[in-house]
């Protein structure tokens, strides 16, 4: 449960988590914790939240956890017996691995200036909320989390990073205020020891709060360099977790000095939905690849082939090469399916070594397709040469029939017939001269 309730540790608000049906005491921040006389949180193992909070036997009487819904918060006041005060509440249910949790915060409810803060908070989320999750998409959810944040914050800029395969961050996610200049395109692949420093904090689950940029020259340079440059004077970031791995980071440019302490409470709070659409963009993207990409070669597949079809501009020349793997139903007969499927992966990697910035895909068991959209006649002929050495290199024989059009205006579809055709012509003429006729249609 660390992933989610870390957002918290660092706030100066008390903040518990119990299970919403057992009332077993899940989490408390640092500040809780100490204020209600515990160490650690191996001490509130196998209590009940209304034990420690309330001092009660039994559930308390204002309890409201069947009226929480993920995503809202409730509100409500009532006198601690522990503390000896007034304490206003704020909650709402997060729901993780299959079940619900209460995420509570508590706040002294003496001080007007801080009531009035955390009812404007509440109403912020709330309502950002609201209006991210009519989105259509994961991605518009988070580019209208971010655009509401930025202008409910007062901030100039807003924006998601993710670490990438090489170790490196992305800007994936940005929203700047009017006049102020996008970064996004300039903050692609930042290495690894810009972030470093701030990494290391992430790690211990703490966020970063920069409130004078000047503050940072000496201890971090390179971070210091980076932000100049964007004319970055203070910020606050905090860090984006799957599991306890850290995948990323979040945050906001240049808010005002006066909010900061409010900014980042916000910030931590909302972490965990962007974690969540982040997690949902990823689902749809991965279920979109597999429905367009064969899972053996790993190019297109019929699906992906009409839809890059669909959109190509008639006033393109156009090449396509249609190739058959000759042997394959022998190979599978007398070696097995895996012998099978590496001669079709050998057969693609020669494909893809003289095409692979066109069209590529699998539309058959054993058939290929290359469709060359802006080719010109003589590169096209010269990569079919090409191709054909490579497969001769490897021991592989494909059927290939191909043809060349100035422009497409006669229909993709009569070229791609017309290129099977020639395939066809090609492999029989194979089979002829070896024999063994085992010409079949997928």
């Amino acid at each position: 449960m660390r992933k989610i309730w870390e957002f918290f540790d660092m706030m100066g608000e008390l903040v518990y988590v119990s299970d919403i049906d057992s009332y077993d005491l899940i989490y408390m921040n640092k500040k809780a914790l100490q204020t209600y006389g515990f160490h650690s949180l191996e001490e509130i193992k196998h209590l009940k939240c209304y034990e420690v909070i309330q001092n009660c036997s039994s559930p308390c009487s204002m309890c409201n956890n069947r009226e929480l819904r993920q995503g809202y918060f409730k509100e409500g006041w009532y006198y601690n017996p522990i503390l000896e005060r007034q304490v206003m509440f704020k909650n709402t249910v997060v729901e993780e691995d299959g079940k619900k949790y209460r995420v509570e915060f508590a706040f002294d409810a003496g001080n007007q200036e801080q009531r009035d803060s955390m009812t404007n908070m509440e109403a912020i989320i709330n309502s950002g909320l609201r209006i991210a999750l009519q989105q259509e998409t994961p991605s518009q959810t988070l580019e209208v989390l971010l655009e509401y944040m930025g202008k409910a914050l007062g901030g100039e800029r807003t924006y998601i990073f993710e670490r990438n395969e090489a170790g490196c961050d992305d800007n994936t996610y940005e929203w700047t205020a009017s006049g102020v200049v996008s970064e996004k395109d300039n903050l692609q692949n930042v290495p690894a020891e810009v972030c470093a420093n701030w990494y290391r904090n992430f790690q211990i689950g703490r966020h970063i709060v920069i409130k004078r940029l000047e503050d940072i020259r000496e201890s971090d340079p390179l971070q210091y360099e980076n932000l100049k440059r964007q004319n970055i004077r203070s910020l606050i970031v905090v860090p984006l977790y799957d599991d306890e791995r850290v995948i990323g980071f979040y945050g906001i440019d240049n808010p005002p000095k006066k909010s900061l302490d409010y900014a980042s409470n916000m910030l931590q709070i909302m972490a965990h939905f962007i974690i969540s659409s982040l997690k949902r963009r990823n689902l749809v993207e991965k279920l979109k690849e597999m429905s367009y990409c064969d899972q053996l070669t790993q190019i297109g597949n019929r699906h992906a082939m009409n839809k890059y079809v669909d959109e190509l501009q008639n006033e393109q020349s156009l090449g396509i090469v249609y190739c058959d793997v000759t042997g394959l139903k022998q190979v599978n007969d007398r070696l097995g399916h895996t012998a099978g499927d590496k001669l079709i992966t050998d057969a693609c990697e020669c494909l893809k070594k003289s095409f692979g910035e066109y069209g590529l895909f699998r539309i058959g068991g054993d058939e290929l397709l290359a469709i060359c959209a802006d080719i010109e006649e003589n590169v096209f002929l010269q990569s079919i040469v090409q191709m054909k050495k490579d497969l001769q290199e490897k021991s592989i024989h494909m059927a290939v029939g191909s043809i060349w059009e100035k422009d497409s205006f006669a229909g993709v579809d009569r070229l791609i017939g017309e290129a099977e055709k020639r395939m066809y012509k090609e492999k029989a003429a194979y089979y002829k001269e070896h024999g063994d006729d085992r010409r079949h249609r997928l």
